[in-house]
């Protein structure tokens, strides 16, 4: 999966309506050009890609009255919101991931409900537990059996399932705890909204 599909849909969905220069500078303030492919060019071509697989609706809006070219607003269509959501749910679920997939993933886990979010979390828990055991069962080195500087990397592997395998149980805890507004509740007075619009 491409991270840039989820974010272009995530932050076109929560204008209602955006044109590209909208999405790219919601992602530029979520600095996603720094951990993910999403480089102007690659947002732009997400967009027409999308609008062509009829996941978002183009409509043309005239120039301001200032001036300058007319923009192209884009939507979600219902496809397309069938498409992020499955996009997100697997962001969160899957262990096997590149790691701006699982960071676009947190960045809109507040649009689902906090009991989903949490099932799909511990379904990624589960996922780094069956894969760190895997680890441990064929990839690492017999009593007495030397694979040099190549045990190396069993030991970065076995270290990434455990830090995410913690980390996950830790978000899980914290939304089981009330951390964050999820889909369908409603704000506590005072609390306010993060960068995500939630």
């Amino acid at each position: 999966m491409s991270a840039i599909r989820l974010l272009v849909l995530g932050a076109v969905r929560r204008h209602g309506r955006a044109h590209g220069y909208q999405v790219r500078n919601d992602l530029e303030d979520w600095g996603a050009p720094e951990w993910s492919n999403a480089k102007p060019g690659s947002i732009y071509h997400a967009l027409k890609a999308m609008a062509k697989q009829g996941l978002l609706i183009a409509h043309d809006v005239a120039p301001s009255e200032a001036g300058g070219p007319p923009r192209t607003e884009y939507e979600l269509t219902a496809a397309g919101e069938d498409e992020y959501f499955r996009l997100l749910r697997e962001s969160l679920s899957a262990h096997d991931q590149k790691v701006d997939v699982l960071t676009a993933g947190v960045g809109f886990l507040v649009d689902l409900p906090r009991a989903e979010a949490v099932a799909l979390l511990e379904r990624r828990v589960e996922a780094l537990r069956a894969w760190r055991e895997e680890i441990r069962r064929h990839w690492t080195p017999s009593e007495g059996e030397d694979w040099g500087h190549i045990a190396e990397i069993m030991g970065m592997w076995l270290h990434t399932a455990e830090s995410g395998e913690a980390w996950a149980r830790g978000l899980i805890e914290r939304l089981r705890g009330g951390a964050y507004v999820m889909a369908g509740e409603e704000p506590e007075r005072g609390r306010e909204a993060g960068p995500s619009g939630a």
